[in-house]
């Protein structure tokens, strides 16, 4: 359970509830936080309570606060191109859970990924990448290993995005520290999938 700014406990179960609710009013046009008070800011400058961290793209059309209508403070956010996990993302999602018990966690991922494109560029069209961005995609090629070569781009696309998101999720809770954080029956991990189109987030089952 994890306290929200009115001191109310906020299981894994509300703040994902809260997300839902939050996307919802996003697709609709009707999000909260157009604006921040300075009360608010203020209040943060001494601590923060997020209920939800999210592991995200970089994408600059994939902002978790907008599309889940989220406050300052609400969410800790780590972005990265293709949403992948390194042990420097490994190690901010440890401070996350140890440090600021966030009670749930994301894998957001989203259509038409540049990341997830060029790993599948590279595993089924030769494609050739500059050396880091080589070792970025290190971290996806992995989880295209069920992808269809002989499938439609777009289709391989869709899948692979999926794939790239559970592939994340399997090496968070295959680590001794995703284990043991999951032993304690006070955390949940999600997947989930950003669809720019329509600004709606579907969550895996």
């Amino acid at each position: 359970m994890k306290s929200d700014d009115d001191g109310k406990q906020v299981s894994a179960e509300e703040g994902l509830r809260r997300l839902v609710e939050g996307n919802a009013r996003f697709v609709q046009g009707t999000a909260r936080f157009p604006t921040i008070q300075k009360e608010v800011l203020t209040a943060l400058a001494r601590e923060q309570h997020p209920y939800a961290t999210i592991l995200g793209c970089s994408d600059s059309r994939v902002p978790p606060e907008l599309i889940f209508d989220a406050n300052f403070g609400e969410l800790f956010v780590i972005r990265v191109a293709g949403n992948v996990l390194s042990p420097e993302i490994a190690g901010t999602m440890q401070y996350a859970g140890t440090h600021l018990r966030t009670p749930l966690f994301v894998v957001l991922g989203h259509e038409n990924c540049g990341a997830v494109q060029a790993a599948l560029d590279v595993k089924f069209r030769n494609a050739t990448v500059p050396s880091r961005i080589e070792l970025l995609l290190q971290n996806i090629l992995p989880c295209l290993e069920n992808i269809d070569k002989n499938a439609q781009p777009a289709e391989q696309a869709r899948e692979a995005v999926e794939a790239n998101v559970r592939w994340a999720m399997q090496q968070i809770t295959d680590s001794p520290e995703g284990r043991a954080r999951m032993a304690e029956g006070v955390y949940k991990l999600v997947g989930a999938i950003f669809e720019i189109a329509t600004g709606r987030v579907r969550f895996l089952a």
